[in-house]
């Protein structure tokens, strides 16, 4: 019941004003009201400009505009020019433009440029443009946190921050104005993290999808006049998985023992690594849910070679006599590649952010650092015991089997990471990571790094 009463001491709610009656501009309000702030939209026609959410109201532009300091505009850029007609009620306002193109350079200047060219009096700010209106609707929690702002009013833009961090969102200053093309742009950018791990996974697929065909299919047909094509839809295609997958794990985990051996070169890690070692850390998680797919596609794959008319055929027309060593080998390549995968999909749901969000940081780097390379292990001694013997027998054309190339960078990898568990080389490592840092002294009393 209390709630009820009004309390005649509480400061009155900040009336914001918003531009647009789209879906947009009814979940921004909607935000804004549950926000506890009081919203009035700006119409063409006030009276039928749709269903608003319930506690906003509608007015003229005019009306809008004169009642609140902080404008939001709603409005795609075409319909920018009823605005100069409004520059009087506008002069000295807040405008924040959240307008997106269809694509890039569609215009010269910027949306924003542009609204500021047509209202010279007004402090306009880009903001909230990187959000569509499911996450307006529910929120950070389920959508992304930050909202990057730009503008050439520092209280402008520290009026639009407040209200994006009363909103629940982390509000990231990307300076002036002429940033607002910048951001204009991040909308239209089709998956800018994943184009490094999609381009090495589409490159390595081709490379070694050709090597198998030249291998199984081409020699086959040279050499021993056998047509093997039907191979390619299932045999090839399941050899080719499982070494993408291998090779992109590998490249998961490489740039991390890399940076460990810089900082032990350098002997600090105060110093920045180079930018291509910067933009491969940046893709990690990238590459390694690429691999993860690549696994998947492998398991299922593997999973339908019983019911193939190949396998059905030679099974029922061929007789052998048991072998306890093949027997032990080949229930240990299950058990290393079924181990590998689970530890796998362990590493991939980990790193979704509502569960990872949910871990401690030790608990995190756990799983995904020590259970991360436990899994390199499992898969590349899964390759191996698959392998066993072939690699001095099975030559074709001098070519080795694809296996074998899938194997270089996880062994490398293995030893590289060894030589960083020795006690003496951990040892130095945990040092500087922990902040201490070797110093070139003239007078030789420096101490050495491996100690």
């Amino acid at each position: 019941w209390a709630n009820t009463k009004t309390d005649s001491t509480a400061p009155e709610q900040e009336l914001l004003c918003i531009f647009g009656t789209g879906d947009l501009g009814r979940s921004l309000g909607q935000r804004l009201l549950h926000s506890g702030y009081r919203v009035v939209y700006g119409s063409r026609r006030p009276h039928s400009c749709g269903p608003l959410p319930q506690g906003a109201q509608a007015m003229s532009h005019e009306a809008a505009a004169q009642s609140a300091s902080l404008v939001f505009l709603c409005i795609h850029r075409e319909h920018y020019d009823f605005l100069e007609t409004l520059a009087p009620q506008l002069q000295g306002k807040v405008l924040v433009d959240v307008s997106n193109n269809l694509k890039k350079n569609l215009y010269p200047e910027a949306n924003a440029e542009c609204l500021q060219r047509l209202i010279p009096g007004a402090y306009v700010v880009k903001a909230f443009n990187t959000l569509s209106a499911w996450a307006l609707q529910n929120g950070p929690s389920d959508a992304n946190r930050q909202v990057y702002l730009c503008g050439n009013g520092a209280e402008a833009k520290q009026a639009v921050a407040e209200v994006a961090t009363k909103l629940g969102f982390a509000a990231l200053d990307r300076g002036s104005l002429s940033a607002a093309k910048e951001l204009e742009d991040f909308p239209l950018q089709l998956f800018p993290e994943w184009r490094m791990p999609l381009y090495v996974a589409v490159g390595l697929t081709a490379f070694i999808f050709v090597y198998v065909v030249i291998r199984d299919v081409v020699y086959a047909y040279v050499e021993q006049g056998e047509d093997n094509s039907f191979r390619i839809m299932v045999s090839l295609a399941n050899k080719v998985f499982p070494i993408v997958s291998l090779i992109m794990l590998s490249l998961c985990y490489l740039p991390g023992v890399i940076a460990g051996f810089i900082q032990l070169y350098r002997g600090t890690k105060y110093r920045r690594f180079p930018d291509w070692l910067d933009r491969w850390m940046l893709c990690r998680k990238q590459l390694g849910l690429v691999a993860l797919g690549f696994a998947f596609l492998h398991m299922v794959y593997t999973l339908i070679i019983p019911i193939r008319y190949y396998v059905i055929f030679w099974g029922s027309n061929r007789t052998s006599v048991f072998d306890t060593t093949t027997a032990w080998r080949s229930d240990s390549y299950y058990s290393m590649g079924i181990l590998g995968f689970g530890l796998f999909l362990l590493l991939g749901i980990t790193s979704l952010p509502s569960v990872s969000n949910a871990l401690s940081w030790r608990e995190f780097s756990f799983i995904q650092s020590k259970l991360g390379y436990l899994t390199v292990f499992f898969c590349t001694f899964h390759t191996y015991l698959y392998g066993w013997d072939k690699f001095l027998r099975t030559y074709k054309w001098y070519m080795p089997p694809a296996y074998m190339l899938s194997l270089v960078l996880p062994s490398v990898l293995i030893v590289l990471k060894l030589l960083l568990l020795l006690p003496c080389v951990d040892r130095s490592l945990t040092r500087i990571r922990q902040g201490w840092e070797r110093t070139d002294t003239q007078d030789g009393s420096e101490k050495p790094l491996l100690t």
